[in-house]
C-alpha cells in the first residue's frame, strides 16, 4: 500500500470510531506500532485534527470532514453482497431502505465498477422463512428500541406456555434461521431472549426507559462473554 493511501485509510479509521488505539490501527493497516505513531504525528503536523496520544488512543475532533469518497470495486461488491444477504431477513421497511441506499451508491460508481458489483454471483434465496407477521413485528421491535419505549408482549414459549411480559427491548438478533428479541424482562428481573415468531402480540407503551447499570445491552454482552 502506498503511504498516501495508508494515511488516507488511517484518517477514515480514526474518524469512524470514538476511540482507536494504536494497536488496533496497526492491526488494521498491517503495519508496526512505530509506523502508526509516525503517521499520526505527520497527519497532526499537516493540520488533521487527530486528538489523543500513544498508549491511550486517538479520535477525530468534532466537525472534521473530508470530500465525498468513492468506493473501490471490491467495496462495492461487498455492499451488494451484504444487501442481498440481508434483505430476505429484514423487516420490509429496512429492506426497502437498504435497496434504496444501494441504488444510490451504485448510481455514482464508474461504469466498470458498477457492472462488476451488479454482476456479483452472490445471492440469498428467500424461502419464505419469515412470514409477513414476523417481518412487521421486527419493525415494531426495532422502532421501539430506537424510541426507548417499554413493550408489553404476549409470548408463547416452545413448550406452549403463554405469558405476558413487560420488557425493555435491547436489540434483535438473527440466528441463521430465526430472529430473537433480547430484552430486560421486568417480570423475571433479568435478561431474556424471545423468539420473534413466537410473540403472539406486542404493544408499544407510552412509557420510556433509560439505560440503568446492569440492564443494558452492553451488560448482556459482558454476561455472555464471561459465562
Amino acid at each position: 500500500m502506498r503511504r498516501a493511501d495508508r494515511l488516507f485509510q488511517l484518517v477514515q479509521l480514526v474518524r469512524g470510531r470514538r476511540l482507536s488505539t494504536a494497536e488496533w490501527l496497526a492491526g488494521r493497516l498491517e503495519v508496526s506500532l512505530r509506523t502508526v505513531y509516525r503517521d499520526v504525528a505527520d497527519l497532526q503536523h499537516q493540520g488533521v485534527p487527530i486528538e489523543g496520544e500513544a498508549g491511550v488512543g486517538y479520535r477525530m475532533r468534532a466537525g472534521f470532514d473530508l470530500p465525498p469518497l468513492m468506493f473501490t470495486t471490491g467495496e462495492a461488491k461487498a455492499l451488494v453482497a451484504c444487501v442481498r444477504l440481508a434483505q430476505p431477513r429484514l423487516d420490509t421497511a429496512l429492506a426497502r431502505d437498504a435497496d434504496d441506499a444501494l441504488a444510490k451508491i451504485l448510481g455514482v460508481l464508474p461504469a466498470a465498477a458498477r457492472a462488476a458489483a451488479e454482476g456479483l454471483a452472490v445471492y440469498a434465496i428467500d424461502l419464505g422463512s419469515l412470514d409477513i407477521a414476523t417481518r412487521e413485528r421486527l419493525k415494531v421491535l426495532r422502532e421501539a428500541f430506537e424510541a426507548r419505549r417499554v413493550l408489553q408482549i404476549d409470548y408463547d414459549s416452545l413448550d406452549s406456555v403463554r405469558s405476558e411480559r413487560r420488557v425493555r427491548p435491547l436489540g434483535v438478533f438473527f440466528w441463521d434461521a430465526v430472529w430473537t428479541l433480547a430484552a430486560w424482562c421486568e417480570l423475571r428481573n433479568d435478561f431474556r431472549n424471545f423468539r420473534v415468531d413466537r410473540i403472539v402480540d406486542v404493544q408499544v407503551l407510552d412509557e420510556r426507559f433509560r439505560d440503568e447499570a446492569g440492564k443494558t445491552l452492553a451488560d448482556l454482552f459482558r454476561r455472555v462473554r464471561d459465562s
